[in-house]
């Protein structure tokens, strides 16, 4: 069965992308934009070398929007939902937390996803769970998929290597508890490894947070990797930049120059949630970094 789309919830700016992987459907939705400070995405650059990125990237140096996507996904008697944004919880963040509203566009009905896979626990990718308008639509099975090693991260968390803004820790821990209790009876943690449904497997890579996974697609000989957080928008020209979110920023410097190096050999495509919507693209290899290379939209 293919994903939806219903003409009278046409939008001047999209904000869903349909495409195919093998006979795996894909929808990728835009939750929306947070405001972030641009030195959050490379804590370990110099002033002037952020600086100079902004300007070659058109970007504003004070405040840039930070694009949250996430996806849906048919496979098999299957329908998976690989993160679920921001939600609505959060009131100086306006622009974002759009997914109820946008699955309903799309012509989805939350009831009829069967499983959810997170690729972690920060609460712009699990704070759609849990809005009162959509939580409540979504299935009494419902599984939701995640490393073992984030939720026991999160029991105790470390944030001592992490260089997020004073209040966002607290939210986060906090956000991330709520999670937990609420879904508890509905978490299926994996170790390694796990496939969702038939080509649709979520693979943990660490760094990002302890337990951070990406999700990878392969059906027909077609491949695509939803890589959560393991790869930002300055990621491709400067992989050896920290985010300041990053648990580990050592690790997740490996974590993403080794995706990137696969993706470059391989020619698979990528999304991920923090790229410009709607972020499908391809990698390239230029010296000891890499090109971002969006895909053409197939209308």
């Amino acid at each position: 069965m293919s994903l939806v789309h219903t003409a009278a919830h046409d939008e001047l700016v999209p904000s869903r992308y349909a495409l195919k992987v093998g006979d795996i459907d894909v929808l990728v939705i835009s939750d929306g934009v947070l405001p972030i400070s641009p030195t959050t995405l490379a804590v370990n650059a110099a002033t002037a070398e952020l600086t100079a990125w902004l300007s070659d990237m058109f970007l504003p140096k004070e405040l840039i929007d930070w694009p949250l996507n996430v996806a849906v996904v048919r496979s098999g008697d299957r329908t998976v939902l690989v993160d679920s944004g921001l939600g609505t919880e959060f009131p100086g963040f306006p622009r974002a937390g759009q997914l109820a509203t946008r699955l309903e566009a799309a012509g989805i009905d939350p009831g009829s996803v069967t499983d959810v896979v997170l690729t972690h626990l920060h609460m712009d990718h699990i704070g759609g769970l849990l809005v009162d308008g959509l939580r409540g639509r979504l299935r009494t099975d419902l599984r939701v998929h995640l490393a073992a090693a984030e939720a026991e991260f999160w029991a105790a968390p470390d944030f001592s290597r992490t260089a997020m803004p004073g209040p966002v820790p607290d939210v986060l821990r906090t956000t991330a508890s709520r999670f937990l209790e609420v879904y508890r009876g509905q978490l299926r943690p994996f170790e390694t490894e796990y496939e969702v449904a038939p080509g649709v497997r979520i693979c943990r890579t660490g760094g990002h947070t302890p337990g951070h996974s990406i999700v990878r697609l392969e059906s027909g000989g077609d491949r695509l990797t939803f890589a959560g957080d393991a790869v930002f928008q300055c990621g491709f020209d400067k992989p050896d930049w920290h985010n300041g979110f990053d648990h580990d920023p050592e690790e997740s410097t490996r974590v993403r120059t080794r995706l990137l190096t696969e993706l470059a050999a391989s020619g698979d495509q990528l999304v991920a949630t923090h790229l410009p919507f709607p972020s499908v693209c391809h990698v390239a290899a230029a010296g000891d970094a890499f090109r971002f290379v969006p895909a053409v939209w197939d209308h």
